[in-house]
C-alpha cells in the first residue's frame, strides 16, 4: 500500500480522536472519560487501518494492507450499521505478469453485540458489498460478501475502539483470466467516533407536592395523618384514618322495677341506684357518638320477663325513649339516631330467675350501625 493512502487514514483517525476529545471538554468540563449506561444512537464515523491474508489464488504477496472508513448508528443497544469503503493494492508476482491489482470496495455492515454498552463487548459481523477491481483485466464491480467477529469498546461518552477479524470473498472472475472468486482473511481496527452532542440525561421525575394538610380531609381526618385516605366518604374510622368499629356500650345503664311511669320525663328518677354511675356511662356514650359524627345508633329498650308481654312492650317503649330524649338534650342530633323501639322482655342478656338477672335485663341499647 502507498504512504499516502495509509497516512490519510491515520489523519482521519486522529482528527475523529480530537473531536470526541474537544466535546468531551465542552460538554462535561473535564479530559476524563465517561460512559453511557444504555446506548447512543448518534450517527459516527470509523476511519478503519488493517491487513489482509490473500487467497493465493490472487497470484499476490500473501499479506497487504488496506485502509478505510464507515458511517453509522447503533439502532438499538445491541445492533448497529455502518455503510463502509476501504481501498487496498495488490502486487502481482512476476510469474504472473507483475503489475499492481487496486481493489476498491463499497458496501454495508451489519454488528450484533453481546455484553452491556460499557463492558468490552464482543460481536458478530456481516457485510455485502460491491468489489471494483483495477487491474489490466477488470475495471468493473463484482458482488463480495465477509463475515467476522469482533470486540468493541466505549473509552468516552463518544467514541468506542473496535477490533474484528473475519473472511471477505470476492466473486471477481476478470482480474486473472483462468481464476473465479477469491477469499481473503482481514484484521482491522477502527476508531468510532459519534457525531454532535452526546444525549442529554433524562429529566429526574418531579415529585407531586405534598398534600395541603389545613384543608384535606377523607372521613373526617386530615390527609397528612390518614394511613388509609383511599376509603370512601363515611366510613367508621379512627384518629388515623382507617376502619374502626366503634361500640357504645351502655351496660350499667339499668331502670328500676316498673320504671319510668307513663309520662315521667326525668330520667334520674327512673334510673337504679346509684344514678350517678348511670348517667356517668350514658355521657360517656354522648361524648363517643361526639368524636365519631359519622355514626348512627338505634336507641332500643329492653325489660325483664315479669308482667304480662303488652305491659312490657310499653315499658321497653318509655325507657328507649327516655335514653333518646337525653341523648339529643345533649347535643346529639336526632338525624343520627333511630328509634326509640322497645324489645318487652325479648333478647335478655341474663336470667330472670334472679334478682340480679332480671336487673340486667332492665336496660337500654345503643346498637351501633356500622
Amino acid at each position: 500500500m502507498k504512504r499516502k493512502g495509509l497516512y490519510i487514514l491515520i489523519a482521519l483517525a486522529l482528527g475523529g480522536v480530537g473531536a470526541v476529545h474537544a466535546q468531551d471538554n465542552t460538554a462535561a468540563g473535564s479530559s476524563a472519560p465517561t460512559t453511557t449506561p444504555t446506548y447512543d444512537d448518534r450517527w459516527y464515523i470509523a476511519p478503519t487501518v488493517g491487513g489482509y491474508y490473500n487467497d493465493t489464488d490472487r497470484n499476490t504477496n500473501s499479506r497487504q494492507f488496506y485502509y478505510g472508513i464507515g458511517f453509522g448508528r447503533f439502532f438499538s443497544p445491541n445492533f448497529s450499521l455502518d455503510f463502509f469503503g476501504d481501498r487496498t493494492k495488490r502486487t502481482v508476482d512476476n510469474a504472473a505478469g507483475g503489475g499492481r491489482w487496486s481493489n476498491n470496495v463499497y458496501g454495508v455492515a451489519a454488528r450484533y453485540y453481546f455484553l452491556d454498552w460499557t463492558a468490552w463487548r464482543p460481536y458478530l459481523l456481516g457485510g455485502v458489498m460491491g468489489s471494483q477491481h483495477l487491474n489490466n483485466f477488470d475495471h468493473g464491480f463484482d458482488p463480495a460478501a465477509e463475515v467476522g467477529v469482533g470486540v468493541s469498546k466505549t473509552i468516552t461518552d463518544s467514541s468506542d475502539v473496535r477490533v474484528e477479524g473475519g473472511y471477505r470473498y470476492d466473486w471477481d472472475d476478470k482480474s486473472q483470466p483462468n481464476k473465479s472468486g477469491y477469499g481473503d482473511w482481514f484484521l482491522g481496527f477502527s476508531i468510532v467516533s459519534r457525531i454532535g452532542a452526546p444525549p442529554a440525561a433524562p429529566a429526574a421525575p418531579v415529585a407531586p407536592p405534598p398534600p395541603d394538610c389545613s384543608k384535606q380531609f377523607r372521613n373526617g381526618v386530615n390527609l397528612c395523618d390518614n394511613k388509609c385516605p383511599d376509603l370512601p366518604e363515611g366510613t367508621i374510622v379512627g384518629p388515623d384514618g382507617c376502619p374502626q368499629k366503634v361500640v357504645i356500650d351502655l351496660r350499667g345503664v339499668n331502670f328500676k322495677f316498673d320504671r319510668p311511669k307513663k309520662g315521667e320525663k326525668d330520667i334520674s328518677k327512673a334510673l337504679a341506684e346509684p344514678t350517678k354511675d348511670s348517667l356517668a356511662v350514658l355521657d360517656q356514650a354522648i361524648d363517643t357518638l361526639q368524636r365519631y359524627p359519622n355514626v348512627r345508633a338505634t336507641v332500643a329498650g329492653y325489660t325483664d320477663s315479669v308482667g304480662k308481654d303488652a305491659y312490657n312492650q310499653s315499658l321497653s317503649e318509655r325507657r328507649a325513649k327516655i335514653v333518646y330524649d337525653y341523648l339529643t338534650a345533649h347535643g346529639i342530633a336526632a338525624t343520627r339516631l333511630d328509634g326509640p323501639i322497645g324489645h318487652g322482655k325479648n333478647d335478655p342478656i341474663d336470667s330472670n330467675d334472679t334478682d340480679a338477672g332480671r336487673a340486667r335485663n332492665r336496660r337500654t341499647e345503643l346498637q351501633v350501625q356500622q
